[in-house]
């Protein structure tokens, strides 16, 4: 009746990244979330969200909290911090208050992005005062 070549049947030890979760609209969640896939939010999130994947908060979504994941999309109410290794895009609907540490950023007109921002690659601090002793070597040596 089943094979075992049978390519049809789901095996329990996937890694495969197409896991999806959604939150439905008037779920609320008092606690922390990880996942290794996508996850939708058009609830409520009080708490912390990994996510070694993408991150989607619909219109009605709301989280309140610490982010941190590869991708996000943002249509709803994010009140904290959002750590993204790739793109973050703000749809018109977004509301987003706190602070912001993500390689791009994609903000569509009407949304509200109250945030701190920190974009790019390793931002790497600057110290004057190794830039003006060098200034002054490269003058002497001129």
């Amino acid at each position: 009746m089943f094979k075992k070549s049978d390519n049809h049947m789901a095996r329990n030890n996937d890694t495969d990244a197409g896991i999806h979760n959604q939150i439905a609209k008037g779920t609320v969640i008092k606690g922390d979330i990880q996942t290794d896939g996508v996850i939708r939010i058009d609830g409520t999130l009080d708490g912390s969200i990994v996510s070694k994947g993408k991150i989607v908060v619909g219109p009605t979504g709301r989280i309140t909290g610490e982010i941190k994941c590869q991708s996000a999309n943002i249509s709803g109410v994010i009140d904290g911090k959002i750590t993204v290794g790739e793109l973050l895009s703000l749809q018109a609907s977004a509301k987003l208050n706190g602070e912001v540490v993500t390689d791009k950023l994609s903000i569509e007109p009407g949304a509200l992005f109250n945030a701190n921002c920190k974009m790019g690659g390793v931002v790497k601090e600057i110290n004057h005062g190794d830039k003006k002793k060098r200034l002054i070597e490269a003058e002497q040596t001129a």
